[in-house]
């Protein structure tokens, strides 16, 4: 299966293109998955996003819930295309974790993952490769803790949800799910089943987003008024290449939707600067966007006549841009592009009342340390670094070492019974901009209210990111 890339600057890696076969990717076509399937078009989103009041709870809080206690970590993997792949790494680079099964309807796929558990001095692990849903039966193994999800968008909410009724934790790719009635699904469920459901790859872990996550806590940027995060990556050359995204399942979304497709990259770190669903919460929404004429282009100019993608007719925004209004007032900006030549960015950007930090590149003003209007080294700033970029200076792996450390962490938390750092609440509204900006965008920009996953509770403040080192 094909996922997201793992990082901006190596989205080839160095086993070269992943190819999946269309199995996973068939239910993208039409198949009623996601948001209604390509027949049902951006209508179908529309109808589900208007169900934003909280339903009646069935189960009980998963804040502040700890993770069972364990010497090692047993994880299964559905999905091993471009991410799936490449992530197994980081999983067996972990102590204390063990790779005990693999799911992926491309034999291929499974034997060479299989070779790497084994490379790694780990027991043969189950492989899963009997057609689309032999996931299931991956899921109902005994021996599995924590089940870890990297396919194609449309599978997302099936998996985490059927993971989390055979009792197993479970960590997904973003975005989480593409409905917000599948978004409640996953919450009330995971309060019933008493399991973790988690959006991973959620930039959140990265050394520039935790030094000032940092600072932001200990109130160097002042009363805390606006922030902006992205994902703005020229994924043209890649939606095209059969190779990479087959199917081609990350393309045909672009014939779904209009709004912000992948809001988690840019959502989740500046969510965290600002305590959402920790004493702040993310309220409405209001999104704009452009025209859809970058594919198109892109088509023109590189794809023969006779190619498939011919067939297709794209409505996604080239750019989304959106507004996030919080409880405390404060305003954050999404933006989403992949489908137009920039250079990569995630923006990431924090103001207060002394002063802004802006990424790609680095750079900070903060009084007194800066004046003359005079952009601050940022360097400067590494006392406040996060104890886990202190001692694991060089991670292995994507996005410049933030996957590690995202899976570092998460599996400490699990073998040492710690409470995880994020949660299905925070998961669920990093995912909310999905359909809300889509529904948002048809309204000319409407505000559209984003629902409370934490009925309440977000009042209360309470630990996320910004951890405190663990005893062993």
């Amino acid at each position: 299966m094909n996922e997201a890339p793992s990082q901006h600057h190596d989205d080839h890696n160095e086993a070269g293109p992943s190819r999946r076969s269309v199995l996973w990717t068939a239910g993208a076509a039409g198949a009623g998955l996601g948001l209604g399937g390509l027949s049902a078009g951006p209508a179908a989103a529309a109808a589900t996003a208007t169900a934003a009041a909280s339903p009646r709870a069935t189960g009980r809080t998963m804040i502040g819930v700890p993770f069972e206690r364990r010497s090692t970590v047993r994880v299964g993997i559905i999905g091993l295309g471009n991410r799936g792949g490449s992530m197994i790494d980081l999983f067996l680079a972990v102590p204390g974790v063990r790779v005990v099964a693999l799911c992926d309807p491309v034999k291929e796929k499974t034997a060479k993952a299989a070779k790497k558990v084994t490379a790694a001095g780990q027991p043969a692990p189950a492989v899963y490769t009997n057609g689309e849903h032999d996931f299931e039966n991956l899921c109902k193994r005994g021996d599995i803790d924590f089940v870890y999800t990297a396919t194609p968008w449309d599978w997302h909410f099936d998996m985490a949800k059927t993971a989390m009724l055979n009792g197993k934790h479970v960590g997904v790719e973003c975005p989480l799910a593409l409905r917000l009635d599948q978004l409640w699904e996953l919450v009330d469920l995971s309060e019933r089943t008493r399991r973790h459901c988690m959006q991973l790859e959620n930039c959140c872990y990265g050394k520039n987003e935790m030094r000032v996550l940092r600072m932001a806590h200990a109130g160097l940027f002042g009363d805390l008024l606006h922030g902006a995060g992205a994902y703005n990556h020229d994924l043209r050359g890649l939606m095209f290449d059969p190779k990479y995204y087959e199917g081609p399942w990350r393309r045909l979304w672009h014939t779904r939707l209009r709004g912000d497709l992948y809001p988690n990259h840019g959502f989740g770190p500046v969510a965290n600067y600002m305590d959402i669903n920790r004493g702040d919460r993310a309220v409405r929404i209001s999104s704009f966007g452009t025209p859809a004429l970058g594919l198109a282009a892109y088509r023109k100019e590189h794809m023969p006549a006779n190619d498939p993608s011919w067939k297709e007719s794209y409505i996604e925004s080239d750019r989304t841009i959106s507004l996030v209004q919080t409880a405390k007032g404060r305003v954050i900006r999404l933006e989403h592009d992949v489908s137009t030549p920039h250079p990569y960015s995630r923006i990431n950007s924090l103001g207060g009342t002394k002063g802004v930090f802006e990424d790609y590149p680095e750079r900070i003003y903060l009084e007194p340390d800066q004046s003359n209007d005079e952009w601050g080294d940022f360097s400067k700033y590494a006392e406040w670094d996060h104890w886990l970029w202190k001692e694991h200076a060089n991670p292995p792996g994507g996005h410049g070492g933030m996957d590690y450390m995202l899976v570092f962490r998460l599996m400490q938390c699990m073998r040492l019974g710690l409470v995880p750092d994020f949660d299905v609440y925070d998961g669920a509204t990093w995912t909310a901009p999905v359909p809300l900006s889509d529904l948002s965008i048809k309204a000319k920009g409407a505000p559209q209210e984003i629902p409370d996953f934490t009925r309440g509770l977000w009042k209360k403040a309470r630990p996320g990111m910004d951890s405190k080192k663990p005893e062993e």
